[in-house]
């Protein structure tokens, strides 16, 4: 192709070019970066090598001839839509409760609410947290606090006791003592209010957590990662207090700065000025 061909073909192309082209365009770069950006951050990048892996093996089989291996792959790449449905069922089912969590579906169609809970509520559960878990980290008590934001955590409330009761240092304190028979699970608070103890929650895949780090953390990330609950987490063994919230885990908070967060959290309307104890300990 000669070098005005190209240059009439390159005319022809920007002539033809409509806004609408512009926004396809912008869309579908967004939407491959985010497929990128969720393929490094969880367990689909090495799968992806898996596939690019088994693309390849049936190129060799058809060039060398291998009928019976060309022909499994062949098989294998027919189901693969199903195949990938299961392999990525958890990957899948996060990504489509974070667009449920999205600005776009906060509409009221998206999120009727049998009551609205008042500010004082929660203000009572944010005092309530932050007075006990200084005393714990302090006895080196261990306990896993769930505070349920937009994601109903109906599946994890079911396997624990339901309690349903206003939150206090006192409560709280009973609940995680080691004699007790619900010290072993997690607490979930729901609008406010202690819903249920003794709950069990889901353990995180992540290969990269620390070794240090024990169940109630695995615990604590694997709830913030398959939902937008927010994990306040006191190590038996260090008195460590951490909080997990959207597959991470930051550690060394103390009062004021667990305060902050809560506070930041849950009530947003009083506290857009404040910077959030959660960067906070990620700086520290």
């Amino acid at each position: 192709m000669s070098f005005n061909d190209a240059w009439l073909n390159l005319v022809s192309v920007i002539k033809s070019f409509r806004p609408t082209d512009a926004l396809d365009i912008l869309i579908t770069s967004f939407l491959v970066y985010k497929l990128i950006q969720w393929a490094r951050a969880s367990r689909a990048g090495q799968l992806a090598k898996g596939l690019i892996a088994l693309v390849a093996a049936y190129f060799v089989a058809d060039w060398m001839q291998l009928p019976i291996m060309k022909a499994s792959l062949q098989y294998l790449f027919s189901n693969a839509l199903i195949l990938l449905a299961v392999i990525f069922q958890p990957e899948l089912r996060t990504a489509l409760e974070r667009v449920g969590r999205s600005r776009i579906s906060q509409l009221d169609l998206f999120n009727q609410k049998e009551e609205k809970q008042t500010d004082l509520q929660w203000k009572t559960a944010i005092n309530a947290i932050c007075e006990a878990a200084p005393i714990l980290s302090r006895q080196k008590t261990g306990a896993l606090m769930v505070i349920e934001r937009k994601s109903r955590l109906g599946e994890i409330i079911k396997t624990g006791t339901i309690i349903d009761s206003v939150p206090s240092m006192e409560l709280i304190g009973n609940i995680f003592f080691h004699n007790s028979p619900l010290h072993d699970g997690a607490m979930v608070l729901r609008d406010g209010k202690l819903y249920s103890a003794g709950c069990f929650l889901p353990l995180s895949d992540n290969y990269d957590i620390s070794k240090q780090l024990g169940t109630r953390h695995r615990a604590a990330l694997g709830m913030s990662e398959n939902s937008d609950a927010l994990v306040i987490v006191v190590s038996e063994e260090t008195g460590v207090v951490s909080v997990a919230m959207e597959g991470k885990l930051t550690r060394g908070y103390d009062a004021d700065m667990l305060r902050d967060l809560l506070e930041k959290t849950l009530l947003p309307e009083k506290t857009e000025e404040k910077k959030s104890g959660f960067w906070r300990a990620i700086n520290k």
